[in-house]
């Protein structure tokens, strides 16, 4: 199994070359899909959306697919994740992407597809893989309001792959009351093992083993 967890996608060579070492082969040679369902519970301006679908497009894949999880046949979903290379997760509401993926009976699939193909997650797309996506940590990490917007109370992990929680963004201008006070006052409540990371920053799992790839600046609290 091969992830790349990302807090703002792609942003520099070093992300970059992380995801080519991982795939195996020139980007031209190998297809990806991109599932944006996370930003379709997120209001506002979606520039930060395009910005990205045009930054992972830039790259130059054989093929470039676009695949939102809600409203198709089970089947269609889990064949155009099967097609790609690799697996691209964007960002919003990681509750609505988890419920998405649990509600619509597609985490064994997508655990199938895992097994040999590249797995890119940014923001929400990362923050699925832990086991400690529940209400408690939303409790923790002050992150009941996106749960609740679902009209939910509660959330169960798609996959529970990681033992640690990832919390992306730490010290972005997108989200300036992410700074060390905001992280600690987190670590101070929680009973789960935490990365935080910024926007160049990404944490690499390859089968086990776990470790960050970074251009930025990051903590861990286990």
């Amino acid at each position: 199994m091969e992830l790349l967890l990302t807090s703002a996608g792609l942003r520099n060579e070093t992300l970059k070359d992380a995801l080519r070492d991982m795939l195996g082969k020139p980007f031209r040679s190998a297809n990806i899909v991109y599932v944006p369902t996370a930003s379709m519970a997120e209001s506002g301006d979606h520039g930060w959306l395009l910005a990205d679908l045009a930054r992972v497009h830039g790259l130059g894949w054989r093929e470039f697919d676009i695949l939102e999880l809600n409203g198709l046949p089970q089947r269609l979903v889990l064949d155009r994740l099967l097609r790609a290379d690799v697996i691209y997760v964007g960002g919003g509401n990681h509750y609505h992407l988890a419920r998405s993926i649990t509600g619509n009976g597609l985490a064994d699939g997508f655990l199938e597809a895992l097994a040999d193909r590249v797995y890119v997650g940014l923001s929400a797309g990362s923050m699925i893989l832990s086991r400690h996506l529940t209400e408690h940590s939303a409790d923790v990490i002050g992150d009941t309001a996106d749960l609740h917007l679902l009209g939910a109370t509660t959330v169960t992990p798609p996959f529970g792959l990681l033992d640690s929680y990832l919390k992306p963004h730490l010290y972005s201008p997108n989200f300036p009351e992410r700074d060390d006070a905001w992280a600690d006052r987190i670590v101070a409540r929680a009973d789960f093992p935490i990365y935080f990371v910024d926007d160049d920053t990404a944490l690499r799992v390859r089968d086990d083993k776990v470790d960050v790839v970074s251009e930025g600046r990051w903590r861990f609290h286990p």
